[in-house]
């Protein structure tokens, strides 16, 4: 249920906050009030989609905060825990604006979401109903879906059972569409991951090896100058013509360090001569044993050229380093392995696909034959409550359309749309295209009464779907809006008397001229000032005793 709505810069709104309350309240107003705009503002923020041209002239941004009671469902709070919105205390606060430069801004309790999350959440709070466009018996496709609704208990577990052999089926047809059309390709495809891991495995690749082998391999083509200079510096260091330079490098360091108590400068070039001489003592130690270890194999030169042409080899074709390849084999081998599992399953994979279509037909037909005995009854209800709007010559069928062969789509094998004869002697046809608009109004406010126990909505808005009709109808149509409003709250938009009498709460739209600018301004009404605003509607600009009679007879029969 709607609680709050805030709107800032929308349209000819600079700012307007309204409180709403449960069951029925009107919206009355001349036209070009802005009624209109305070139900786009809620359709805003039920996931419509946004504009720069709802900004009011001289903003930057618009606005927009609803409040809203969440209805008890546990397929909506599921909905919610799986987005990450904390609901704990029943309430959403919805905040979205709308900036010139294009940026859009959502908020669900302070989670940032996109606009097509906030029409999944919107769609499950509000429900908006306008004369023409917003109505879904429009659409010929929706009216399956309407049926279901109308048939949840008795069909929400088969269709979700249908629904799941149907992702299957389908999964099994493209699988064996796939087989039959691309058989070469698929062996084509098979041999080629098959080469391809097999030769890199049979590589034996490792992530480092050739960074290794190629320092193996310069070490192995430059072995007679790494033996030279490790053979000089053994020589330099240890013994030579001129004597160890070690050896002379010990009798320096000592002398100076005979010296090295008579100045600090003497001391510190002792310090830095040792430092010296040992290390270059472990340079010496370290180039011999590396001499020692040092030795030359042709061979393995030979094995690491060869290897490291392979590994080229390889890198030509799968990838620009090991890594690389190494990456690639891991994804055909997934692939191959699937390929595998799927040419092995070939053989009864038609056979499943047989079996799985079998079973389909089976569900879809008794889902359908649920939704037949639902649509005899909806069919029913729906001519008493025709009656009651003055229709009763009409004829209300739910059409299901003859089919040469079985049609499986994801809602079930039934085609369905909503069909009428509207006087006797005319012809029995689409919804959408015979009815006129005061007639589908009256039809989609009987379905809306039926349907009142079963709507997960909670809020139901009404915008001037009366427009069309008059006299007892009008009254009609009242009385209908009100029966729907003792299950959910509704707001309404209308032009008649008749429907904004039987209202519990009646909000007066009106625009006014503030230094050259239009804004628009809200009252509530009290009863007194009720009775003027029905008066008005009644009669238009002069209202008269009569007029005001009138209209407290209507708030009195609206009570009552």
């Amino acid at each position: 249920m709607l609680q709050e709505l805030t709107i800032d810069n929308l349209a000819i709104i600079k700012h307007l906050s309204l409180d709403f309350s449960d069951q029925m309240t009107v919206l009355t107003g001349e036209t070009g009030a802005g009624k209109s705009i305070i139900i786009d503002a809620v359709g805003l923020l039920a996931g419509g989609r946004g504009s720069q041209e709802y900004i009011r002239r001289g903003a930057d941004k618009l606005s927009l905060q609803g409040q809203f009671a969440l209805p008890q469902d546990p397929e909506f709070n599921h909905l919610l825990d799986s987005l990450g919105i904390d609901h704990e205390d029943g309430i959403l606060i919805i905040s979205r604006e709308i900036y010139r430069r294009g940026r859009n801004v959502i908020r669900v309790n302070g989670q940032l979401i996109n606009t097509a999350t906030l029409r999944q959440i919107g769609s499950r709070l509000v429900d908006i109903q306008g004369q023409n466009e917003h109505q879904l018996l429009l659409q010929p496709e929706m009216h399956l879906g309407m049926l279901d609704q109308f048939a949840h208990n008795e069909v929400h577990k088969l269709l979700t059972r249908y629904q799941d052999e149907y992702q299957n089926y389908v999964k099994l047809k493209a699988a064996v569409s796939k087989k039959q059309n691309n058989e070469q390709q698929w062996a084509q495809r098979l041999d080629m991951l098959r080469y391809q891991v097999n030769e890199i495995a049979e590589a034996n690749l490792k992530a480092d090896e050739e960074e290794q082998l190629t320092s193996e391999r310069d070490r192995l083509e430059h072995f007679q100058q790494i033996n030279n200079a490790l053979q000089q510096a053994v020589t330099v260091f240890n013994g030579g013509d001129q004597g160890a330079v070690l050896d002379q490098i010990a009798t320096v360091m000592n002398s100076i360090n005979e010296i090295a108590e008579f100045d600090g400068a003497y001391d510190s070039l002792s310090k830095s001569l040792n430092d010296a001489y040992y290390a270059l003592q472990d340079v010496a130690t370290e180039a011999s044993q590396q001499l020692d270890l040092l030795e030359f194999d042709d061979n393995r030169l030979s094995e690491i050229d060869q290897r490291l042409t392979m590994i080229g080899d390889l890198e030509h074709k799968y990838g620009d380093s090991v890594k690389d390849v190494l990456k690639y084999y891991d994804q055909i081998k997934q692939e191959l392995d699937s390929m595998e599992e799927a040419a092995d399953s070939n053989s009864d994979l038609e056979e499943r696909l047989s079996t799985a279509e079998e079973k389909l037909v089976k569900t879809g037909q008794q889902l359908s034959q649920i939704r037949q005995q639902a649509a005899h009854r909806l069919t029913k209800l729906v001519h008493q409550q025709l009656k009651e709007l003055y229709m009763d010559k009409a004829v209300f069928e739910v059409h299901f359309a003859k089919q040469s062969r079985v049609h499986f789509t994801p809602d079930g094998i039934d085609d369905v749309e909503f069909y009428i004869q509207t006087n006797p002697g005319e012809t029995m046809g689409p919804l959408a295209r015979i009815a006129s608009g005061g007639e589908l109004s009256r039809v989609m406010l009987a379905l809306k009464t039926i349907f009142a126990q079963n709507e997960g909505v909670t809020s139901i808005i009404f915008d001037e779907v009366d427009t069309g009709v008059s006299g007892r109808v009008a009254q009609a149509i009242a009385d209908k809006i009100k029966v729907i409003a003792n299950k959910s709250q509704v707001l309404c938009i209308t032009h008649l008397p008749q429907v904004a009498a039987v209202a519990q709460h009646h909000f007066l739209i009106q625009k006014h001229v503030k230094d050259e600018r239009t804004t628009t301004m809200v009252t509530i009404l009290n009863d007194k000032e009720r009775v003027n605003e029905l008066a008005r509607m009644l009669s238009g600009e002069k209202v008269t005793k009569l007029t005001k009679e009138h209209a407290e007879e209507l708030l009195k029969m609206a009570q009552e």
